[in-house]
């Protein structure tokens, strides 16, 4: 029997100040279960640095066709595919070509060394590539419950995250 996925609802008060964009978005995210949650909440902060219309959650690791995250045109193009983690440079080339922009988010303790050796292939592709810090994910991961009501503040390269009793900023930095 095939293990199913857990369930989170974050009501999230989102104020991005660097685009001037500001929304509550309830999000029910499902955690694969091979998935970390320190991964999860990577997407998550993914999704609030990206958020707009149409931005959506896949499948994700049930679907390895898929990003993490994405944005559809009413047409059903592509607009935008948000990868987490440290994928080959083959994936990106795909995503690269499949959608109008392509966006990675790099986040856990190996990332320093993927970043080394794929460098030289990402830098040729149409691609951009963010690390968050592994450190700051793992604390943000500690107080993550399956019900909460979070505040994300983003200015410049960082995030202010608070829920009822906790509080940290998540940094990030341009690779590519």
């Amino acid at each position: 029997m095939a293990l199913k996925p857990t369930i989170y609802k974050l009501r999230i008060s989102l104020s991005d100040l660097n685009r001037n964009y500001y929304d509550t978005i309830n999000l029910t995210i499902a955690q694969h279960p091979s998935e970390t949650l320190e991964r999860m909440m990577a997407r998550t902060m993914a999704f609030c640095l990206n958020a707009e219309a149409e931005l959506e959650f896949t499948k994700g690791l049930s679907e390895v066709e898929q990003p993490d995250i994405w944005q559809k045109s009413l047409e059903g193009d592509t607009l935008l595919w948000i990868d987490v983690g440290e994928p080959s440079p083959e994936r990106i080339k795909k995503a690269s070509r499949s959608a109008k922009r392509a966006k990675v988010y790099s986040f856990n303790s190996k990332s320093d060394t993927w970043w080394q050796q794929t460098e030289n292939k990402i830098n040729l592709l149409d691609a951009e590539v963010w690390q968050l810090s592994w450190d700051e994910m793992v604390r943000l991961a500690s107080f993550t419950q399956r019900t909460m009501d979070m505040s994300v503040t983003i200015t410049e390269e960082s995030a202010y995250v608070t829920s009822d009793e906790n509080e940290i900023e998540i940094h990030w930095k341009n690779l590519k």
